[in-house]
């Protein structure tokens, strides 16, 4: 048995240009992990958590991470909190896939 669930998870992720693909990796009563496959010029739209803490990791790739309308780019590795209610989104200006994983703590209720 293999403790490491990622690479199972996100191997049949491959989006075409323009989409995005995703797999659920952790899912208990207080958190949620999913991974993020985004292929080039995919965009994943800004939205916010009210109630939960989003945590992104960039682990294949760069991806555009927009926070409270502000973009950066944040290349793998790459660790980028959202705060509870803070705008957040990602998107794909690369010619490559780029994954990435979404923590969410508290679940919402």
């Amino acid at each position: 048995m293999s403790l490491d669930s990622y690479g199972d998870a996100v191997a049949n992720l491959d989006p075409d240009d323009g989409a995005i693909e995703s797999t659920e990796l952790v899912v208990t009563d207080d958190v949620l992990v999913k991974a993020f496959a985004l292929g080039p010029g995919a965009e994943l739209e800004a939205h916010d958590h009210p109630d939960s803490t989003n945590v992104f990791h960039v682990l294949e790739g760069t991806v555009t991470v927009v926070q409270d309308d502000e973009g950066e780019q944040v290349a793998a590795p790459g660790v980028v909190q959202h705060d509870r209610g803070a705008e957040h989104g990602a998107r794909n200006e690369t010619d490559e896939t780029v994954v990435f994983t979404a923590s969410l703590c508290p679940l919402p209720s």
